[in-house]
């Protein structure tokens, strides 16, 4: 059995609260502020214990953020039944997390999606708006299984 609900409806229901956000995204502290069909703007702050031990936030918290925004970018323009897998990611760094950045904004867009594949690009800002992260991706469209 697929899933009855289209990507946009499975993330709004997450966003409003009436379906349960994955775990990791949970573990993380994702919240997702806005979601269309093709973007996703979602919001995390930074805590201590995802810093590294030179006491800035460790490059995977990013890594989680841009592949969640990317990722959901995606799967937020897809029909019921379908998902993603993320087949590949990169990331370029610009600035430095820590807690001390308060609130990161992550915007993802999609780029291009077609029958097996789509590609989105993220974006990471801190309050100011200043670009702290940018990475793109690759996804694997699946069926779901309900």
């Amino acid at each position: 059995m697929t899933s009855p609900l289209s990507g946009f409806d499975y993330f709004n229901g997450i966003k409003n609260g009436t379906i349960e956000p994955p775990p990791m995204p949970k573990l993380f502290g994702i919240e997702i502020v806005e979601v269309e069909p093709g973007h996703i703007l979602l919001t995390a702050t930074p805590r201590p214990e995802h810093n590294n031990p030179m006491g800035i936030t460790h490059g995977g918290y990013a890594a989680v953020l841009l592949d969640t925004c990317m990722g959901g970018a995606i799967h937020s323009a897809l029909k019921p039944g379908q998902g993603v897998v993320t087949l590949e990611y990169k990331i370029n760094f610009m600035r430095p997390m820590s807690p001390k950045t308060g609130l990161v904004r992550g915007e993802g867009r999609v780029l291009h999606t077609g029958r097996q594949a789509g590609m989105s690009e993220g974006r990471l800002f801190d309050s100011a708006g200043k670009l702290l992260a940018h990475g793109t991706t690759t996804c694997h469209i699946v069926e779901t299984k309900a």
